[in-house]
């Protein structure tokens, strides 16, 4: 329990700033310029509807033109082709939908910090910097054209063409001779849409890397923590509730999983249980992701709980001989009733301060969140069980455990 002299003023806050991680950086600037996005990121639906046409459409156009929607000799013509339509029709829209969410859940968090009086006189300089630091970062343009220039040069020339790029023919390419070679619509796919949709979702582990550089920095300073706080955090449950803005986030990478698992289920003879160790990989990724930056606050609350157990059971100590020397051996004034004394409450609520002492977590983590979350990652891979037993048996065993 640390003992700084906390901001004295309640105007400090109210004229705080909104923490968003995305409401900069020069997308969210061409966004509002074509009226795709107001200042608050409004106009949700129209900007999902344009961008996901934008990548998907032409594919759709393009395969309809060389005659391999439903055929043309490709193994996996277009319309049959999972993985790209979950990608730009699911995934693509939730990475949109979770910049909104993002910011409407995050905007108060710098408000909490003051609001709270967790940063004292002493670190309201580090404070401003670390907030200034952030918005430099989610607003910088060279930081969105080096994420650019490496979904070019390392995402789609490494990485799809050489490890997610089904080995079959396929809609989007052909084998030859000299290698595999794109169709019209793969050219689409290779250089505009697939870009477009790693550079987004690039752009979110870039936010992610702003908000946990803002909560290192935050950590770094030494907060006047309140170790019998009511939420068992010491008042930092407003930072476990920010998790609940990357849902979509996670749900978003369950679909991309989904979509290739979907495709080497369907045309490679592969089966679910073969990608166990990368469903259980995805899982551990986001958890770190989303609760890593959490972590960074441990310390502070391990000390303020091991410095309040002392304080608090110096203080109960003392409590409780003077309770004892009162009532248990006649101190207490001849007349004096035992009946509605305040003691009695005072003995309970000094109890129950120190329950909370006792349980105070070291982590602004909960378990409620941390199901959520890799509920929400697994959400879109759970159909896919279907492939391992008809629709009609799994209903079977599910209203077995129901009735």
């Amino acid at each position: 329990m640390h003992t700084q002299t906390p901001v004295s003023s309640d105007a400090s806050f109210t004229d705080a700033p909104d923490f968003s991680l995305v409401l900069g950086g020069p997308l969210y600037q061409l966004w509002r310029r074509t009226h795709l996005s107001g200042d608050a990121l409004e106009l949700l639906r129209q900007r999902i509807v344009v961008i996901s046409l934008f990548a998907w459409l032409p594919l759709f156009a393009l395969s309809s033109l060389q005659g391999q929607l439903l055929g043309g000799g490709a193994a996996v013509p277009f319309l049959l082709d999972v993985e790209v339509h979950v990608k730009f029709l699911l995934a693509l829209p939730l990475l949109i939908y979770a910049e909104m969410l993002t910011h409407q859940r995050m905007r108060n968090v710098v408000r909490q910090f003051l609001a709270r009086h967790l940063i004292p006189e002493s670190g309201m300089a580090r404070f401003d910097d670390a907030v200034a630091s952030a918005f430099r970062l989610r607003n910088s343009v060279l930081a969105e054209v080096l994420l650019l220039a490496f979904v070019y040069g390392v995402g789609v020339l490494v990485v799809w063409r050489h490890y997610m790029a089904l080995d079959a023919a396929t809609w989007y390419a052909t084998a030859s001779a000299a290698g595999s070679k794109l169709s019209l619509a793969g050219m689409w796919y290779g250089y505009v849409s697939l870009p477009m949709f790693q550079f987004l979702l690039l752009r979110w582990y870039f936010r992610i890397f702003i908000w946990a550089r803002f909560l290192w920095q935050m950590s770094r300073i030494e907060l006047s923590i309140v170790p019998t706080h009511p939420d068992r955090i010491g008042g930092l449950e407003f930072l476990s509730n920010t998790v609940y803005a990357f849902f979509p986030l996670a749900m978003a990478h369950g679909a991309l999983l989904s979509g290739q698992l979907a495709n080497r289920i369907f045309y490679l003879g592969a089966a679910l249980p073969d990608f166990k160790v990368e469903i259980a990989v995805l899982v551990i990724f986001l958890l770190c992701l989303v609760f890593g930056p959490l972590l960074l606050f441990a310390s502070q609350l391990r000390q303020a709980k091991l410095k309040g157990g002392l304080e608090y059971g110096t203080l109960a100590q003392r409590y409780v001989r003077e309770f004892d020397a009162k009532w248990l051996r006649g101190g207490a004034p001849a007349g004096e009733p035992l009946i509605g004394s305040a003691d009695i409450q005072s003995l309970a609520d000094m109890g129950n301060s120190f329950e909370v002492l006792r349980t105070m977590r070291t982590a602004p983590i909960t378990k409620q969140a941390t199901i959520q979350l890799v509920a929400a990652t697994l959400a879109p891979i759970v159909p896919l069980a279907l492939t391992m037993m008809p629709l009609e048996e799994l209903l079977k065993k599910l209203l077995r455990v129901v009735i």
